[in-house]
């Protein structure tokens, strides 16, 4: 299936109906009096988590939602029927931005979970509202408030606990293949690696963590180079970010070269980002044999690397069990330490929500700057004159 991260659609929630303007008309009661009705309320739009989407395709193909509007009031005081609620589905792990504010409404973290998009207007009133002691045949009633159209800018970030990131061809596909059953593509060419591909890493018995592939990232992913930017945003969701280096490029590039690029990449995109806890893999031993840990040991030096390093061959499985099992004893122990102490909770979700504000600055910066250049090409043509170009053309039959 085709993985669409990201999706603009429009919601419209139902207006309210209209009150009634109605008086008693009835046999044998000589005096009677105002009795309309109020409107039904309009209906509103939800955004439903739901665990069997994994893209967000379905909405490239309908783009506008709209709630059912309320019914309007009627005679003897008959309320209208309210307009019913829209339940739109959407991937665990969507997250909600209105484009016209760049409000960020939400997130739907949870399989089940309701997140109000759009407020369904509110009901008009009628007539029997209006009736007082100076006052016995009002005319006056209330119409029903229009229901909110909002457009909304949709972004489904993997919900993983560890995330790989590097240079393409570093290795990470194999990596994932190697201790999961997930299976993403694996070739001998760069940007291998298009969408991100998720894989559930078992260490024992009811132990286990969620591993993201990212596409690989090159210089400039920060500002749009590359499919670096595009997928920059998932590792936001990520509490540990494994940074896989491959020892013997082939391009014989600088492998420390390559592990400043990536932090500064990181840096710009987001500095909350770049301060989350980042272990360092050297990747393809298998590739130096007795000279990997002569080279290993260089780029150490090189980094001045004081965070964990671990030395793995992903194609041969070697070290990934040792890795994986690092990776499962610091999240229980993170996990341990914030259900102990709520304050660790709640700064984990600062420092997300930090990250979120980063990417969303950066996007917008982006866009800006692209529709200045936009702008600044739409000037150029508009300078440009046909009449400085005239051609004589003479048609020869």
């Amino acid at each position: 299936m085709q993985f669409v991260d990201e999706a603009r659609i429009t919601v419209v929630a139902g207006k309210g109906g209209n009150g009634c303007m109605s008086f008693r008309r009835e046999k044998y009661v000589p005096k009677g009096g105002p009795d309309g009705g109020d409107g039904g309320h309009g209906g509103s739009v939800y955004l439903v988590g739901d665990d069997s989407l994994n893209t967000l395709i379905d909405f490239r193909f309908q783009k506008r939602y709209q709630a059912q509007s309320g019914e309007a009031g009627r005679g003897s005081q008959c309320s209208g029927k309210a307009g019913e609620d829209l339940f739109i589905k959407v991937p665990v792990g969507t997250a909600i931005v209105d484009e016209e504010t760049l409000e960020v409404i939400g997130d739907i973290t949870e399989v089940g979970q309701q997140l109000l998009v759009a407020q369904g207007g509110q009901r008009g009133l009628g007539n029997i509202h209006f009736k007082s002691s100076t006052n016995r045949a009002p005319r006056q009633t209330t119409k029903g408030t229009p229901g909110e159209e909002r457009q909304l800018h949709l972004e489904l970030k993997v919900m993983a606990d560890v995330g790989l990131l590097g240079m393409p061809n570093a290795g990470k596909s194999t990596l994932i293949r190697s201790v999961s059953a997930a299976k993403p593509k694996v070739a001998n060419y760069p940007f291998t690696t298009l969408v991100p591909n998720l894989g559930v890493v078992k260490v024992g018995t009811h132990q286990h963590f969620v591993m993201a592939d990212i596409p690989g990232l090159i210089e400039g992913a920060s500002e749009g180079t590359g499919l670096g930017f595009k997928f920059l945003r998932h590792l936001t969701r990520c509490r540990l970010l494994l940074h896989v280096v491959d020892i013997a490029p082939v391009d014989e590039s600088d492998p420390v070269e390559t592990v400043r690029i990536i932090e500064k990449e990181l840096s710009a995109y987001s500095q909350t980002l770049a301060e989350r806890p980042r272990w360092l893999v050297l990747n393809k031993l298998d590739m130096l044999g007795d000279e990997a840990t002569e080279r290993c040991q260089q780029i150490r030096a090189g980094l001045n690397w004081s965070g964990p390093v671990f030395e793995i061959s992903a194609i041969s499985h070697q070290g990934t069990e040792r890795l994986s099992q690092a990776i499962m004893q610091w999240l229980l122990e993170q996990r341990a330490a914030e259900a102990a102490n709520p304050e660790a909770a709640e700064a984990e979700q600062a420092r997300r929500e930090r990250m979120e504000a980063e990417a969303v600055a950066r996007v917008e910066a982006w866009l800006n700057r692209r529709h200045k250049r936009k702008a600044k090409e739409d000037e150029d043509d508009d300078d440009f004159n046909d009449d400085d170009y005239d051609v004589e053309v003479e048609y020869v039959q």
